[in-house]
């Protein structure tokens, strides 16, 4: 009997605050500094059985599942909302195949098919149908660090054809975030509504515009990716050269190093002889936003995704340079099952490629966990769980 095997699942072993920052079972997890050493987790291994699907559920064999700074927060008990269940199984993002169909599932007789996970149950529609409690590897609902997940059948996408289970499992939360905030700067009404895709996957859209990223993370290089494949001029910034060489090899026309340019912003609108960017994919918070918004044009989008920088006070400066320039700051959080299918269909088209920084086997979890918390990775994390 299937449910009789057993399978091993890697998961968080409690909420409990433990003593002088140390892990009583399981790995412990540093905190490199982000939050107190008295609120680090551990994670551990576990065996569970195979779950059973129910009539319109899958139960899927994962072959990879891709970290997200989100899973380091949630493991480390850092400034992440929600209140998550001793024993969760951490991570959102996954790929694999359909292994069990229910009695009247749409996947039934499909066993076998390659998938991605819609890793929430928002489906269709705007941002107001996100709940946060429902999204894999957070509050009370399993993620993707196990080798067979149940989920209902509407989050199993079809895989693009071409890429490798780790490519796959790449695509959700950093792909699909970066397609969203891209898909809102061309079709989004002010009612939050993202109207449908106009023309094909291939035609370049963005041509003749220009869209600044910032640094070499997930969301940032599948943005270089995607914009670039839709024709824009792409402005990416880091704090290394040797990985401004890298993207510029995923699409990026000009690259500035933050590091040696401290006035990136300056340079920003030279580059666009005085006019500014249209679209600026902000992930790096705090540090960032005043500069992203004093090189986007009037009028311009401020696409803010990441929070890598710590809150502060707002620059004087700010709310004049938004007001004056009609410029547009809005918050890009998560996305439908929709996106997630639309961009599944936008990279096979394009026979995008993930960057995949690092390849980690199962076992070797909790360094998967170490790398992403330095957050010098150019490109996605991956953990392999099966062939």
């Amino acid at each position: 009997m299937v449910n009789g095997d057993s399978v091993v699942a890697r998961w968080r072993d409690s909420f409990t605050l433990k003593s002088e920052g140390t892990a009583s079972d399981g790995a412990d997890l540093c905190s490199g500094g982000m939050v107190p050493r008295e609120m680090q987790r551990g994670i551990k291994k576990i065996n569970k059985p195979i779950p059973t699907p129910g009539p319109t559920q899958v139960v899927v064999k994962l072959s990879a599942a891709s970290l997200n700074f989100r899973d380091l927060l949630i493991a480390i008990g850092g400034p992440y909302p929600g209140n998550h269940v001793p024993g969760l199984i951490l991570a959102a993002d996954g790929a694999g195949s359909i292994f069990l169909a229910g009695s009247e599932s749409s996947w039934r007789g499909k066993e076998g098919t390659a998938v991605v996970l819609h890793p929430n149950e928002w489906l269709s529609g705007d941002v107001r149908n996100l709940e946060m409690s429902k999204i894999l590897g957070g509050y009370s609902l399993d993620g993707t660090l196990q080798q067979f997940v149940l989920v209902n059948d509407t989050l199993a996408i079809p895989a693009p054809k071409g890429m490798t289970g780790a490519q796959a499992a790449s695509l959700p939360t950093a792909g699909v975030t970066a397609w969203s905030a891209i898909r809102e700067a061309l079709d989004a009404r002010f009612d939050g509504v993202v109207d449908a895709w106009k023309g094909k996957w291939t035609d370049r859209r963005l041509e003749g515009k220009y869209v600044l990223t910032q640094g070499t993370g997930g969301v940032s290089c599948f943005a270089i990716q995607i914009a670039s494949a839709l024709g824009a001029t792409v402005i990416s910034t880091s704090s290394s050269d040797a990985k401004l060489a890298i993207v510029k090899q995923l699409g990026a026309r000009h690259v500035i190093n933050y590091r040696t340019t401290p006035d990136w912003d300056q340079d920003v609108l030279r580059l666009t002889e005085g006019k500014g960017v249209d679209h600026v994919v902000e992930v790096g918070g705090a540090a960032t936003i005043q500069k992203s918004v004093n090189c986007t044009r009037k009028g311009g989008l401020v696409s803010v995704i990441g929070v890598l920088s710590e809150a502060d006070v707002l620059p004087p400066e700010f709310v004049p340079a938004v007001l004056f320039g009609g410029k547009i700051v809005k918050g890009c959080v998560a996305f439908s099952r929709e996106a997630t299918a639309e961009f599944c269909e936008f990279a096979e088209a394009h026979s995008l490629q993930p960057l995949i920084a690092q390849t980690f086997e199962f076992d070797e979890t909790v360094e998967a966990f170490e790398t992403l918390q330095k957050q010098n990775a150019v490109g996605k994390l991956v953990v392999k769980i099966s062939e």
